[in-house]
């Protein structure tokens, strides 16, 4: 398998892993609270920046087909796309610091807190304090209190073929 083929079959797996995981608890995974479990996956870019495009890409199909329609489509992949990005440059700029995986696991509830409830605000009524408020919590619980203990238990046994996948 080519280097490119391999890129792209990657790519592919983890788009569909993160729609399937967000569709599969719609009921979680969209409202102004939102649990998406799936999120947890933004904190792939911290080990390779070649998770990006699949991030992006899955929050693209898990909201072309939830229930926001097209302000979702443009505001949660560009909040998701902008999220994995600054993760990625976090694990690149404090490369090996000790707190490096935390900092980075606050940007996607930031960066989502603010444009998805900008989103929520506008298309649909949400005072934007109170969306910025039950989007931050979701994020921060799925990804921070959730996903990084999940990822510094799984990241001394399967990260070498993670980080081998290209």
């Amino acid at each position: 398998m080519t280097i490119n083929t391999k890129k792209l079959v990657t790519t592919a797996l983890v788009a569909s892993i993160y729609a399937t995981l967000t569709l599969a608890l719609g009921a979680i995974s969209y409202g102004p609270v939102q649990f998406r479990i799936s999120e947890i996956m933004v904190l792939l870019p911290f080990i390779k920046k070649d998770y990006i495009w699949g991030l992006t890409i899955g929050c693209f199909l898990a909201n072309i087909i939830g229930p926001y329609g097209v302000p979702d489509i443009i505001f949660g992949t560009t909040a998701t796309f902008l999220s994995v990005y600054a993760v990625y440059l976090t694990s690149k700029i404090m490369n090996g610091k000790k707190f490096a995986l935390l900092v980075a696991s606050v940007w996607p509830t930031v960066i989502n807190a603010i444009i998805i409830g900008i989103m929520l605000n506008i298309f649909f009524g949400v005072p934007f304090v109170l969306a910025v408020m039950q989007v931050g919590f979701g994020q921060f619980v799925v990804i921070t209190i959730l996903g990084v203990p999940l990822y510094k238990s799984l990241e001394g046994k399967y990260f070498k073929i993670l980080k081998n996948t290209f």
